[in-house]
């Protein structure tokens, strides 16, 4: 297996938040295809590989989601990852890679599925659902590049894919010479193009590394296969389809027109999705909307129950309140467990929930707090054992914990959604706030952010790499703050102000002592201590204005 990955690389089945139940290969005319099972309960999801320049980590985000409540089987594709790397281009057509994901269902013993497909993939996904329709239960296309309508018109000197290269500017870099010759820059330069929605460097970087994982000779390969390149051959398949279709493609998608997709929704009787300002593969950097609408999907079209989802009292006293706390740190928990006697002692009938996972959901429930039973979905984070090297406040690690974050987030999506609390109350839990403040619409509860820092600062290990990554995402930070502050009821900062560096938190950025200054509220006793009576009275505060006009 070809590795050159860059030395700051990390090799995503390592880190990643999820383990599969089972894995294994199926092996076709010599070649190896590796695949994965993850999870055992519910409706089968196959998450097809977008192309031979990535891997099945593409998919992490839905594996680490869906996978709580559905069988989600990925593959890499042939050409890279865990995969064989076949020579010459017909052991990449359309049809190989069709026979290797109806290989993979075999092996899994999966009779059929709902599959997920993005860009190219769809290709592989249209032949799948018309020339095997008993193995598709339901198709999902995101960002199709399927030849319906005209694609975007290129200015920048582009010659034939297999023509020696007279630019290097733009798509022009879309050409099998100019790989060979660079090809980490045409991986940059395309996943740009990919993911060009703003503060999506660690999502490119990554890619850049799993595009490293395979070589120029095998992507040329794969353009030179033979695939669905005419408008009848789409129509001619799109009339066998008989299974629902879902169709999503990114509103600002820079690689190809939505009339693509616009079209595949029409010829194939699906239901058509736009993601408003979502670029061209949205399930990396819209997770939390593109998730949702496969598991509605999923769901509609499963003869199966929908999974079961662990509800609290359905029928609770008073006002709710959930804490959801960075159960990391047991300072923030023990704080918060001041914060809610303060609140039961000013309002008897408010019922405090919190989710939290384990070891915390059992201690908590020992000192007669009531957890959610949601609680024991959440995935634990593995900052306790970090060895004292690793400077686990560090952007970077924190970065490698996107997965586990994002998964728990979604449990909390689903736990407010289902039983909306009267107020959430966040305690630097940063991926509630983050995932939240880029997906909240309109919100059933009043939320309450607690915070003793404010941004990412540097840390004396960090790479120039790692510079850019963490000003990348301190600009979002500072985005979201700006774009919308009414998401936040209450924005409190537990700690001193004049421990917050003055510095900017990179080019063009404010410091972190400016955000505090400008969207939260100080809420720290005169020795610097978290100020809990004065944060409870706010909560109260909050709690009263929810209350129906009359009650007391």
């Amino acid at each position: 297996m070809r590795d050159v990955r860059r030395p700051h690389a990390v090799d995503w089945r390592i880190k990643r938040a999820r383990p599969p139940e089972a894995s294994g290969y199926v092996e076709r005319d010599g070649t190896r295809v590796y695949w994965e099972s993850f999870g055992t309960d519910g409706p089968a999801i196959l998450l097809l590989p977008t192309w031979s320049v990535l891997h099945a980590a593409h998919g992490r985000f839905q594996i680490a989601d869906l996978a709580r409540r559905h069988r989600v089987i990925t593959f890499d594709p042939r050409g890279n990852g865990r995969s064989d790397r076949p020579s010459g281009a017909d052991a990449y057509t359309d049809r190989v890679f069709v026979a290797d994901a109806i290989a993979v269902l075999d092996a899994t013993g999966t009779l059929d599925a709902v599959v997920v497909a993005c860009s190219h993939a769809t290709q592989w996904l249209l032949r799948l659902a018309a020339e095997h329709p008993s193995r598709v239960r339901g198709a999902v296309s995101s960002g199709t590049n399927l030849p319906l309508a005209p694609a975007y018109p290129s200015d920048d000197g582009k010659v034939a894919f297999d023509e020696p290269y007279r630019s290097t500017s733009g798509w022009a870099k879309y050409n099998a010479a100019y790989w060979q010759d660079h090809y980490e820059d045409f991986l940059r330069f395309f996943f740009e193009q990919v993911w060009s929605e703003p503060h999506s460097r660690a999502v490119i970087e990554d890619a850049v590394d799993w595009g490293l994982e395979t070589t120029p000779d095998t992507l040329v390969d794969t353009v030179l296969a033979d695939g669905i390149d005419d408008e009848a051959d789409v129509l001619e398949l799109a009339a066998r389809v008989q299974c629902p279709f879902l169709v999503i493609h990114g509103g600002d998608d820079s690689v190809t027109p939505v009339d693509r997709s616009i079209r595949l929704a029409e010829v194939t009787g699906g239901r058509l999705e736009i993601l408003d300002g979502a670029g061209h593969c949205p399930g990396n950097r819209e997770p939390v909307w593109f998730d949702r609408l496969v598991s509605e999907f999923v769901g509609s079209v499963s003869s199966a129950p929908p999974p079961t989802t662990r509800k609290g009292d359905p029928t609770p006293a008073g006002q709710r309140v959930l804490i959801v706390p960075d159960a990391s740190r047991s300072v923030v928990i023990e704080r918060d467990l001041l914060i809610a006697e303060a609140l039961r002692s000013t309002l008897p009938d408010v019922r405090v929930e919190w989710l939290v996972p384990e070891p915390w959901a059992t201690e908590l429930e020992d000192r007669g707090e009531i957890v959610h039973p949601l609680s024991r979905d959440l995935l634990r984070d593995d900052r306790d054992g970090l060895p004292v090297s690793v400077d686990r406040w560090s952007y970077r690690h924190v970065r490698s914990l996107d997965e586990t974050d994002f998964a728990n987030f979604m449990v909390f999506h689903d736990l407010v959604t289902s039983e909306p609390p009267d107020l959430v109350v966040a305690d630097s839990s940063r991926h509630i706030d983050h995932h939240l403040s880029e997906n909240a619409g309109p919100k059933q509860f009043a939320y309450a952010w607690l915070a003793d820092a404010v941004g990412w600062q540097p840390t004396a290990d960090e790479t120039a790499l790692d510079a850019d990554l963490r000003i990348d995402a301190n600009g979002a930070i500072v985005d979201q703050l700006r774009r919308d502050p009414s998401i936040h009821d209450l924005a409190g900062f537990v700690g001193a102000r004049s421990t917050l560096p003055a510095a900017p938190l990179g080019p063009d950025l404010p410091s972190a002592r400016d955000l505090v200054d400008r969207h939260f509220v100080t809420v720290v006793d005169p020795v610097g201590d978290p100020d809990v009576a004065r944060i409870a009275s706010m909560l109260e505060h909050l709690l009263t204005q929810r209350l129906p006009s009359g009650s007391s």
